[in-house]
Formats: C-alpha cells, sequence, structure tokens
C-alpha cells in the first residue's frame, strides 16, 4: 500500500436516502447538531469577553480564563469519551453529552461570579466534547456496513462544515445574543441547542448495536489509569501554556513526570488509551495532529485577538464586532463546504495555509484609522484557512485514524486543535496585557506570519501529503480513502507504515 495519503475524490452519497452508504439526511442532521455544539462554544464567547469583564470588573487577563477552561476541559475530555465511545457505544456517549450542555446553559444563567462562569465553561466543555468523536465513531461504523466500503462524503463533509461554520458564526452568533439580551444569552442558548439536539438523536440515529468486547473487562477496554496519566500528563502541560509570561517550571516539570509515567503505562497496558506504538508507526498521524494544533493557534489568535482589538481600540460594541466578522464567517464555511467535496488534503492545506501568511501580514498594517472595509477584508482572508486547513486536515485523519479506534483518535485531533487554542490565549495575553492595543496587535501579527511561514514550509516538505488526485493510483478504489489499521493487523496502512 503506497505510504502517502493519496487525495482521492470523495464520493458523496445521496442527501435523502443515503444513497451506495447507506447514511441519509436525517443521521446527518443528527450528527451535525451535537458536532457544532463545542465549535460554537469556543468562539461564541470572545465577544461576551468584554461585557462579561465589565460585569465583574475582572481584567482580560482574568475573563480570559472563560476560553482556557472550555479548552483545558475539551482537551482531557475529547479524546477520553471518544475512548468510551469506541468502547462502550457512540449513540450513548453523544446523548450523555447533550445532556450535559444543556444543563450547562441552565447553570450560566445561574452563575454570580466570574468563578462560577468558569465552572461553568468547563461544565459546557465536558459536554460538547462528547459529540465529535462519537459522531465520527457512528460515521465511520455506517460506512463499514456498506458493501463497497467508500467514505460517505456527504456525511463527513457536512461534519466538517458543522464545526467550521459553527466555529466561524460563533463570534457573530455571540455579538448578537450579548448586544439582545446581554452576555447570559451566550450560555443560555445552549438549553435549546442541547435540547434539539436529544430529539433529533433519539428519532435518527439507530441504536448502539452490542459491543464484541473479546472477552475483555471494563475496566481492560477503558483503560482507566492510562486516561488518568493522560490527564496529569495535560493539565500541567496546558496550564504551562497560559502563564507564559511567568513561566511555573514545576508545572512543566511535572507534565513531565506524567508523561514518563503514562510511556511506561502505555506500552506495558494490554488496551492502552494512548497507543504508542501506532502512533510511533503512524508518523503522518502525528504530524496531522501538528499540523491541526499549530493550524488552530494562528486562527485562534485572530478569532480573540482581532475581536477583542475592535472591540477596546475600536470602541465597537459586541454586536457591531459580531456584524463585521460575519463576512469571515460566510468565507470559512464556503470554503470547507468546497474542500469537503474535493475530498483532497493537500490542495487545501497549502491554499489555506498561504491565506494564513498573507491575512497575518495585513494584520500588521491595521490600526485605528485603517477603514472598516479593509477590516472585513482581512477577516475575509482570515476565513479561507478556517475552512481550508480543516477539511485537509480532517480527511487525513479519516484515511489515517485505525478503524477500530477512530473516536479516541478524533478526540486526540481534537485534543491537538484545543493545545494550539490553550497557546493562541497565552499569546493574546502576552502582547495585549491588561488591554487590547494596536501596538499588542502588530506583535501578535509578526508571530502569526512567522507561524504561518513555517506551517507553509512543513506542509510543502510533507511527501506524505504529495500523490496526485485521482481514482487509479495505488492508494484505493476510486471515491475510497486508504484506511490505516492497528499494528499486528494484516496488510500495510496507506497512512503510516
Amino acid at each position: 500500500m503506497n505510504r502517502s495519503v493519496r487525495e482521492h475524490a470523495v464520493r458523496t452519497s445521496s442527501g435523502t436516502g443515503g444513497g451506495a452508504t447507506g447514511v441519509g439526511a436525517r443521521f446527518t442532521a443528527a450528527v451535525m447538531i451535537g458536532s457544532m455544539l463545542n465549535p460554537v462554544n469556543s468562539t461564541m464567547i470572545s465577544t461576551a469577553l468584554v461585557p462579561i469583564g465589565r460585569a465583574f470588573h475582572a481584567s482580560t487577563a482574568a475573563t480570559v480564563w472563560l476560553v482556557a477552561g472550555l479548552y483545558l476541559a475539551s482537551a482531557v475530555a475529547q479524546p477520553a469519551l471518544g475512548r468510551v465511545a469506541d468502547r462502550l457505544g457512540a449513540r450513548r456517549v453523544y446523548l450523555t453529552g447533550l445532556v450535559l450542555v444543556g444543563l450547562s446553559g441552565l447553570a450560566g444563567l445561574l452563575a454570580d461570579s466570574l468563578g462560577q462562569l468558569i465552572a461553568v465553561r468547563v461544565l459546557t466543555g465536558i459536554g460538547t466534547s462528547a459529540a465529535y468523536p462519537a459522531a465520527m465513531a457512528m460515521i465511520r461504523a455506517r460506512a463499514a456496513r456498506t458493501a463497497d466500503g467508500r467514505v460517505p462524503g456527504n456525511a463527513l463533509g457536512a461534519l466538517t462544515i458543522a464545526a467550521l461554520g459553527s466555529a466561524a458564526v460563533g463570534p457573530a452568533l455571540g455579538g448578537l445574543l450579548t448586544g439582545l439580551a446581554g452576555w447570559r444569552a451566550v450560555f443560555a442558548v445552549n438549553v435549546p441547542l442541547a435540547v434539539a439536539g436529544l430529539l433529533m438523536a433519539l428519532a435518527w440515529l439507530p441504536p448502539d448495536g452490542p459491543r464484541d468486547t473479546g472477552g475483555e473487562s471494563l475496566r481492560t477496554a477503558l483503560d482507566p489509569l492510562g486516561v488518568l496519566l493522560f490527564t496529569a500528563t495535560l493539565l500541567p502541560s496546558m496550564f504551562f501554556l497560559t502563564g507564559l509570561g511567568r513561566p511555573d517550571w514545576p508545572l512543566l516539570a511535572l507534565g513531565a513526570a506524567a508523561a514518563g509515567a503514562l510511556a511506561v503505562w502505555e506500552r506495558r497496558a494490554r488496551r492502552p488509551f494512548v497507543d504508542l506504538r501506532m502512533l510511533a508507526a503512524n508518523r503522518p498521524l502525528v504530524r496531522t495532529y501538528a499540523r491541526y494544533g499549530a493550524s488552530y493557534l494562528v486562527i485562534y489568535c485572530v478569532l480573540y485577538g482581532f475581536t477583542q482589538w475592535l472591540e477596546e481600540e475600536r470602541g465597537y460594541s459586541a454586536a457591531l464586532t459580531g456584524v463585521l466578522m460575519l463576512p469571515m464567517c460566510a468565507v470559512a464555511a464556503l470554503s470547507s463546504w468546497a474542500g469537503s467535496r474535493r475530498g483532497t488534503v493537500r490542495g487545501p492545506l497549502l491554499a489555506g495555509t498561504v491565506a494564513m501568511v498573507v491575512a497575518a501580514a495585513a494584520l500588521a498594517f491595521t490600526g485605528p484609522g485603517t477603514p472598516v472595509a479593509v477590516l472585513v477584508l482581512v477577516g475575509v482572508v482570515f476565513g479561507l484557512p478556517n475552512g481550508l486547513n480543516s477539511v485537509g486536515n480532517q480527511t487525513a485523519l479519516y484515511a489515517q485514524a485505525p478503524a477500530g479506534e477512530t473516536g479516541t483518535a478524533a478526540g486526540l485531533f481534537r485534543t491537538a486543535q484545543y493545545v494550539g487554542a490553550i497557546a493562541s490565549t497565552s499569546l493574546i495575553g502576552l502582547v495585549y496585557g491588561e488591554r487590547a492595543t494596536t501596538a499588542g496587535l502588530h506583535t501578535a501579527a509578526a508571530v502569526l506570519c512567522g507561524l504561518g511561514v513555517l506551517l507553509l514550509l512543513a506542509t510543502l516538505l510533507d511527501r506524505e501529503l504529495s500523490g496526485g488526485r485521482g481514482a487509479s493510483g495505488r492508494g484505493g478504489k476510486s471515491g475510497q480513502l486508504p484506511q490505516a489499521r492497528r499494528p499486528g493487523e494484516s496488510g500495510r496502512t496507506g497512512a503510516g507504515r
């Protein structure tokens, strides 16, 4: 099998009956709505940070924990809940997550301090983390039941569009809700969204089938010690990232010690939570995680840093800021739709990263006197990497992830995203301090431009992403992406051997 991730066209099935892939419109809609909740909550808060800070007399450095809290929770919960979905049933995990999201929305209405709101955001992060890995596992399971094994392009593409479109529309929605009903509406909106998701999932998602455990105990299948050690590795490391202005080196040492213990345990575990041997053999998947995290470091710096600058330096209201970000939302949604229909990897990644560099460079020339039309144009260009980089990386993930561990691999994919997001909040705190300034924005632009150039070079030099688009190469049948296998399975993976 070819080592490259071949850029095959993804055939989409019928939007109504499901066509050859057996994935119809109702199934697709049901997995879409839950998968929207984590991205929209991650960005919707951006235009509400300033009003919340004023309400509780908190600085920018304090309110950024409303962002970091959700990311920290999501970074741990995504792969953990993906693991549970792989072992106990994806639909069960999906429904449980929606219940937690609804409860967090109610809690946001009652919180009367910034600390309580941060706790609410942590609960939101845990609840919304269930949907994406569970949805990926359900899509993979549906595709496995078909005779030809084709990728269900309609469902996979819709999942990408839902995540990216909701993340992109988040600032505009948050600004609209805050302007109309106050910042608490950003939390309360989760209640009707969760209820709608529950109703659709109960009606349109098939029940989980019997689980073939192969005689394994639940403890062995879930590897709870591996989950705890992963958490002990990730949390101190991410807390260290949030405080780069005054580095807490003992935290980093604690994370490193936990990482060593994790490596020792996972190499001995019968069913490791983090399959280190698989990752060592599947280096393209590891690079996909790295690309995805680096891309979102840049993207979230813009989503949070640019919006705060518009509000604090330009003096725009949360509602107006949201409106100014709408064209970026539209471009992100359109580019993700176009990228998902092509089903390719290299092209979207290169185009998105070039746009990232151009837009980051443009930020260095914006200031108090920059015309509004130019500010909107900068946002429009940033919409391209938001859509294209995520589409390309998710297509690579689907091809590279072992079929039996799709939920866990998808969860780690999102963990990479949130590591990048946490790093972005730290960068924003470093360059802005107590308030967003034009000088801080220009410093951030220089850093982001440099990161974009490095990411572009890494993409260009990654030979695993080479190969023509088409059906007839060694990568597989027409419209079919090569699938990775667990080490020890027959055959060689198309992604990482």
